[in-house]
């Protein structure tokens, strides 16, 4: 044998794997590895996913053909919090419908919107919410939303604060009815009782947004209707920033994990009656102008945006973490259905899958003054109910 004379010759050399390199050092680049093989298999594949669920709702529904071109009814407004899913939504936005130039490996077809000459939204606004200053202590990153969104030279940056929700000011620029007139709180009463946003915040005892917004978030009774509240109020600026830009979009960076947290999360607060909007929605502004709510990265996973975020080199600024948030039932929820979707991922897909198949027996006859989702009917004469204690068994 011509082996015997040369033992190194004899040995059997392991084939390299990807996966096992440097590069995929991450535990979570490693699984997405596994299943993609190489970057050249992952990328085109988010894209797809992404405009699989963006594009059927660009063009307005008609009753008449099937058209091939996209063209929205109105401007662009993304949501991002600086967070994974938004950041990702960002990036996802920016190459496959402003810029006009892009890699070799994702240029798409001969009909992809990026090689078009007509645009399919004439603009694009990112609306970021800070709201540190709700929370004494907390860093504001809006310098740093800001340098990521400058970064690709094709939007416009639409910086708010949280408070803005309790500012007349805003509310004339945009347009829309203070939220003061709609709901309020009792100061120095009983903030336990179901009367809590039954009465007008007194605007003469606090002068400024601030303090109305710190005061409004201090008559919460629980952490979680604090959380809640806030992340009401975030959605309620998004939805009126986008109806002052003009937009026919609004575009939330909502993964499948994050869809499912909100999911669960919310039907144990109490909103099983609009579990359907939490995955697609409209909203239907004044003067007949309707604008839709959209998650395109609803059938991402947590993992597959880590992914993204790791080969396109993006900076995620991360969320802003509340103090005591870790106390809440979003929180928890989080925790329970990241921690399944480690074990178990196709639960995660099941949950989205299960929620949006629900929808109420009766329709809704109002609107919500504080999320602006459809009301269950009757909730309103619950406060009116006078609970007298049980006599007997």
């Amino acid at each position: 044998m011509a082996s015997c004379g040369n033992p190194a010759a004899a040995l059997m050399i392991r084939r390299p794997k990807f996966d096992h390199s440097k590069e995929w050092a991450k535990p979570l680049i490693k699984s997405i590895t596994r299943t993609y093989r190489s970057i050249s298999g992952f990328l085109p594949l988010v894209n797809t996913k992404f405009r699989k669920i963006l594009q059927p709702s660009i063009n307005e529904k008609l009753h008449g053909p099937r058209q091939k071109s996209l063209r929205a009814s109105g401007n662009l407004t993304i949501g991002l919090s600086g967070g994974l899913g938004s950041t990702v939504l960002l990036d996802l936005v920016a190459k496959n419908y402003f810029m006009r130039s892009g890699p070799d490996d994702n240029k798409g077809g001969k009909d992809h919107p990026r090689r078009l000459n007509e645009k399919v939204w004439n603009s694009a606004s990112v609306c970021y919410v800070e709201i540190s200053s709700a929370f004494p202590g907390m860093r504001d990153s809006t310098a740093d939303i800001r340098a990521i969104v400058e970064s690709y030279n094709v939007f416009e940056f639409v910086p708010l604060k949280l408070e803005d929700a309790f500012d007349p000011s805003w509310w004339d620029r945009v347009g829309g009815v203070p939220l003061e007139s709609d709901l309020g709180f009792k100061p120095g009463g009983d903030n336990t009782q179901e009367d809590l946003l039954l009465c007008d915040i007194p605007t003469s005892t606090f002068s400024t947004p601030l303090d109305r917004l710190r005061a409004y978030l201090s008559a919460m009774p629980t952490q979680t209707a604090l959380l809640s509240s806030v992340q009401a109020l975030i959605r309620l600026l998004l939805l009126y920033s986008a109806r002052s830009t003009q937009s026919s979009h609004l575009l939330l960076g909502t993964s499948l994990t994050s869809l499912s947290i909100n999911l669960i999360s919310g039907i144990a607060q109490g909103g099983g009656f609009s579990v359907r909007e939490e995955v697609d929605e409209e909203w239907h502004a004044s003067a007949g102008k309707t604008i839709r709510v959209v998650r395109p990265l609803r059938d991402l996973i947590m993992k597959e945006c880590i992914a993204w975020a790791w080969w396109n080199n993006l900076t995620v600024v991360g969320e802003t973490q509340i103090p005591g948030a870790k106390q809440g039932i979003g929180s928890l929820t989080k925790d329970f259905i990241i921690g399944l979707e480690t074990d178990y991922p196709s639960t995660v897909s099941t949950i989205a899958r299960t929620c949006s198949k629900l929808a109420p027996k009766e329709k809704a006859t109002s609107v919500c003054a504080l999320c602006q989702r459809p009301t269950q009917f009757g909730v309103s004469d619950i406060n009116s109910v006078v609970l007298e204690p049980r006599r007997g068994r």
